[in-house]
């Protein structure tokens, strides 16, 4: 029964004064209201006549709005007058334009759309979990309602990473540009991808002279070739405990994930080809380079769903990976944690192996609470030491980046708004010094 069957008892019982027995006026209005209700639930709209679908957005990137519809049938040949409550994970914002306490009047045979606006506050994919749908009677008495009935429609939204970086993308590839114009080289050794022909002039190496061309053209022109674009570079990911870790609203590994989208749209407009790795102690998520106009968008469809797991980074199963995928020499990006302990004991011992054939940079998120442990003046002695463990943190990350530094490795160590430039920087000096 509903709060209108409880009014009407209400009511019938502040007449019981006027019954010669009030015993008797009890059952009689007892009596009433229930045939009342009864009759209105029978007359409720059948919910194994009512099916739900859903329509709308499938993905919606961090921060901004997604609509989903649902979509309710009435098949039956009576009135559906309908409280929809559809619920979804928490993450997903979801915020219905129908109150679930609102009747929604379907006409027999008619349709009913309910959209819902969704403004998640995590990435990755948010399902939704449950539909409860009453059926109203037309007193608005008595209600039918069951489980599974209509059963709830599977839709799952997925939150693509933010990429606020891609901000920075204009300001980078301009600067790739003058790279790219001033590695256009003259002599046929110092690039292998040919480029023009063009008249032959005074200081020109010889070996640069094209035969044929000059014997068509009745003039001596030579090659011009330019260093091949077809560079290998090979993103890591770690997924791993410290990737968890959360730098000021969002764990470190959304921080990583935002980096390497930048450095990979850098890079594939470079013409390199670009390929990804996420692992921890199993390898979680691959990406090849293979049909680069929509590598940037694979890549973001598939870090999507990417979550940080609480166990320790197997860096000898990375390593062996990358060496087992990739036979040329590549420049290999890894966004781990610039910690003692996992690189110390993990990384360490098998990077040898990876030096040895690959150029290897090490992108790293600054831990802000480090620096204000070792920045701020201590009023109490608690405070003494905190600043005590943050200067021995850093002087352990200082250990970590001078070992690294040993083996060749370039160490990439940035607060989280500026670790994506400050890469990206990293990447295009590589490339105009030739190391890449």
């Amino acid at each position: 029964m509903t709060w209108r069957a409880a009014v009407l008892l209400l009511g019938g019982a502040l007449t019981l004064p006027a019954w010669p027995d009030p015993f008797l006026g009890v059952a009689a209005m007892t009596g009433a209201v229930l045939l009342l209700c009864a009759l209105d639930w029978a007359l409720a709209a059948p919910l194994h006549a009512v099916t739900a679908t859903r329509e709308g957005d499938r993905t919606v990137r961090l921060g901004g709005t997604a609509t989903v519809a649902l979509r309710l049938v009435n098949t039956s040949g009576r009135t559906l007058r309908a409280q929809v409550r559809d619920a979804w994970v928490p993450s997903a914002g979801a915020l219905p334009d129908v109150p679930p306490e609102r009747v929604v009047p379907v006409a027999a045979g008619g349709v009913a759309l309910l959209p819902s606006r969704l403004t998640p506050t995590r990435r990755g994919d948010r399902p939704a979990v449950a539909l409860a749908v009453r059926s109203l009677g037309p007193l608005g008495l008595a209600f039918r309602q069951r489980a599974g009935r209509p059963a709830t429609p599977a839709w799952t939204l997925r939150v693509l990473p933010r990429f606020d970086s891609r901000r920075h993308l204009p300001e980078k590839l301009s600067r790739l540009r003058v790279i790219d114009g001033m590695q256009v080289t003259r002599g046929r050794g110092q690039g292998t991808e040919f480029d023009t022909l063009r008249e032959y002039v005074v200081g020109d190496d010889v070996r640069s002279i094209d035969w044929r061309a000059s014997a068509r053209r009745a003039d001596v022109l030579v090659r011009t070739w330019r260093p091949e674009r077809d560079r290998r570079l090979v993103c890591v990911l770690d997924t791993g405990r410290t990737s968890a870790v959360r730098v000021g609203d969002e764990p470190r590994l959304d921080t990583a994930i935002d980096a390497a989208l930048l450095l990979t749209a850098l890079a594939a407009r470079a013409g390199d080809r670009v390929d990804l790795i996420a692992a921890d102690a199993a390898i979680r998520a691959t990406v090849t380079g293979s049909g680069r106009p929509t590598l940037l968008g694979k890549l973001v469809t598939t870090l999507a769903p990417l979550q940080p797991a609480l166990v320790e980074t197997d860096f000898e199963l990375i390593v062996g990976e990358i060496l087992r995928r990739e036979r040329q020499r590549s420049l290999v990006v890894l966004f781990t944690a610039l910690e003692a302990g996992a690189l110390g004991e993990g990384l360490l011992p098998v990077l040898p192996r990876l030096a040895a054939r690959h150029r290897v940079v090490v992108a790293a998120v600054h831990d802000p609470v480090l620096t204000r442990l070792t920045t701020a003046a201590p009023s109490r002695p608690e405070d003494a030491y905190a600043a005590a463990a943050g200067w021995r943190a850093l002087a352990e990350r200082d250990r970590v980046r001078a070992a690294l530094a040993r083996y060749g490795v370039t160490v990439v160590d940035a607060p989280a708004d500026r670790l994506a430039p400050t890469l990206a920087d990293t990447y295009l000096r590589l490339k105009s010094l030739g190391h890449l």
